[in-house]
């Protein structure tokens, strides 16, 4: 169904807003609430309604319904005082009053509102506080139009699985394979889509053998940001297409992230809005030192100033410190009530987004809550199974709990996932640990010197990289290691680990205690 107001259209379809043919951001919550007050515009809706309908009856703070009333004003050209398409009728409810028409897919209004395709085309509008990218079909290079299908795919898949991100509003399928065999530079294409980022390909096939190149542009710096070809056998095609959608999706996430930190760093201080902050702090959280998780920990606390309900923000927030007590930084007892305040307000601003339920996860960890947080990094997963930061996460909570081969496992699909990722070093040193929980020492030690060789200051690597020589008997390398650990943790002692690492058994507590006793920890 479409629904056709002002100069917008509505399409519960394909799940798109459009304003003059240009497509407008949409959170999934305010769109089913534009979507229910539409089709229930002939009388008022109440908060109870909305809140059974969008939130499934769940316990909603009567901000964050009122956070996504503003949304939805905001998305359909309203505000809070015009009240010209979404009114607040007092103690009652809210009613859609604007003018609707309706019609069927391909319908269009009794009136035209929309500009024909042949004019001029409108300048880039604002998308909300999410930057856009549009994926262009894959070309298909093989002469065989019969192979069309599997470029097709490819570029499908590829929009499928980056909408999961929700950091990035992503162009529909119908929208971008509109241009298809069209003759259409870049910058018009990014112009008309309103978008920022471009991701285009190519296929070429050739007997059993496929060759897949793709590259993510920044189309308004005109910079490539990331580009890569892939070569494979192509003997169960959609098992190559679905390997090379999760490679592509996994490799562009880091540099999307990376080019918006560096669009906030232009930024004046005083004109930063939250998006911006919360990409400055992701940059400073990346490094993985103290100075930059407590300068990443203040980004975020200003964001969640401008925008109480930001569920991103408050996810990073609660991880950030979190893992700043896991690397000995702070003290674990002093930020647990806050991560795990700012956890749960993350997954009830928005529970489908998948750093709230990292950051729930990570906080129900150092619980000891061990069921309650694989639960929440596999709804992570579930939410956007890309996401390789929540899969080592996921992958240390596992061995934590005492699953060192699932863990295992989880960990080397992170480091497959997003080799690039600036934070692979963190993930190696997660190898590390799964591999001496597991009494394979010359694993861990080689897993620990490839952490330490990304990222030298990775106190979690030291504590592995000591323990496991400790246990392997290598004294000269014991000795080496436990001076780099008491160098990037000072406090450290066997009775911070006791402490502090949450170990479900007794036998894997005892097992790290000794091997840093052996090599001369007290």
């Amino acid at each position: 169904m479409k629904f056709f107001f002002s100069n917008q259209i509505l399409d519960t379809d394909t799940r798109e807003l459009s304003r003059e043919n240009m497509p407008v951001s949409l959170e999934p919550q305010v769109f089913d609430l534009v979507v229910h007050l539409m089709e229930n515009r002939d009388r008022v809706v109440s908060k109870e309604e909305l809140i059974e309908k969008i939130w499934k009856g769940r316990h909603v703070a009567e901000s964050t319904l009122t956070s996504r009333i503003n949304a939805a004003r905001k998305a359909v050209g309203d505000s809070g005082s015009a009240q010209a398409m979404i009114r607040t009728v007092a103690r009652k409810g809210f009613r859609f009053v604007g003018t609707v028409q309706t019609g069927a897919r391909g319908a269009t209004p009794a009136e035209p509102a929309m500009p024909r395709r042949d004019e001029t085309p409108a300048p880039m509008v604002p998308l909300g506080d999410r930057p856009a990218i549009a994926v262009l079909p894959f070309m298909n290079m093989s002469g065989d139009r019969a192979q069309e299908y599997f470029s097709d795919g490819i570029s499908e898949d590829i929009i499928a699985a980056l909408s999961k991100l929700r950091w990035f509003f992503v162009i529909a399928r119908n929208s971008s394979f509109a241009y298809k065999g069209r003759c259409v530079h870049i910058n018009e294409m990014a112009r008309e889509l309103g978008v920022r980022y471009v991701v285009e390909g190519s296929v070429r096939r050739s007997g059993e053998r496929v060759r897949i190149s793709a590259q993510l542009n920044d189309v308004s710096t005109g910079s490539h940001l990331w580009a890569e070809r892939y070569d494979r056998d192509i003997a169960d095609v959609f098992a190559v297409q679905d390997e090379i959608t999760e490679a592509i999706v996994a490799a562009i996430e880091p540099h999307l992230y990376a080019a918006e930190s560096f669009r906030a760093q232009q930024k004046p201080p005083g004109s930063l809005d939250a998006w911006d902050l919360v990409m400055r702090a992701l940059s400073h959280y990346w490094r993985v030192t103290r100075q930059d998780n407590t300068v990443a920990q203040a980004l975020l606390e200003k964001a969640i100033e401008i925008d109480p309900h930001y569920g991103k923000a408050l996810g990073l927030l609660a991880t950030s410190r979190i893992f700043g007590a896991h690397m000995g930084w702070a003290n674990m007892a002093g930020v647990m009530a806050d991560a795990t305040r700012e956890a749960h307000a993350a997954v009830e601003a928005d529970s489908e987004d998948a750093w709230a339920h990292l950051g729930l996860g990570y906080s129900y960890l150092f619980a000891r809550r061990f069921d309650d947080s694989i639960a929440e990094f596999e709804l992570a997963l579930r939410l956007n199974p890309n996401f390789a930061l929540s899969q080592a996460f996921y992958a240390v909570t596992l061995c934590y709990a005492g699953h060192y081969r699932e863990g295992d496992v989880a960990i080397r699909r992170a480091l497959r996932l997003s080799p690039r990722d600036p934070l692979a070093g963190i993930y190696s040193g997660v190898g590390a640990y799964i591999q001496f929980a597991a009494r394979r020492y010359d694993e861990a030690i080689q897993f620990a010197r490839e952490s330490l060789r990304q990222r030298s200051d990775f106190v979690g690597a030291h504590r592995v990289l000591t323990a496991a020589a400790g246990m392997s008997g290598d004294r000269e390398l014991a000795a080496i290691a436990l001076q780099g650990l008491q160098q990037v943790q000072p406090n450290i002692s066997l009775a911070w680990i006791a402490r502090e690492l949450p170990m479900k058994q007794a036998e894997d507590r005892e097992h790290y205690l000794e091997g840093l006793r052996r090599a001369g920890l007290q």
